[in-house]
């Protein structure tokens, strides 16, 4: 199985091995947001404990 293309763009692996991703909620409806809110939307985050999974496998290509 090959790597995911769309989660190579989307996501990244730290050196320690964690997972990096964009926010969510980042991208529109903007105006109502505080501006303290979009600054820390803009930082990445850690992929969530139960996406982890999906994630890692989607991006080393390997099988079920």
């Amino acid at each position: 199985m090959k790597t995911h293309s769309g989660a190579k763009k989307r996501f990244r692996k730290t050196g320690s091995g964690k997972l990096r991703g964009r926010r969510a909620y980042s991208s529109h409806i903007l105006e109502k947001k505080s501006p303290k809110r979009k600054r820390r939307m803009s930082m990445p985050t850690q992929v969530a404990q139960p996406d982890k999974k999906r994630v890692r496998t989607l991006l080393t290509g390997k099988g079920k």
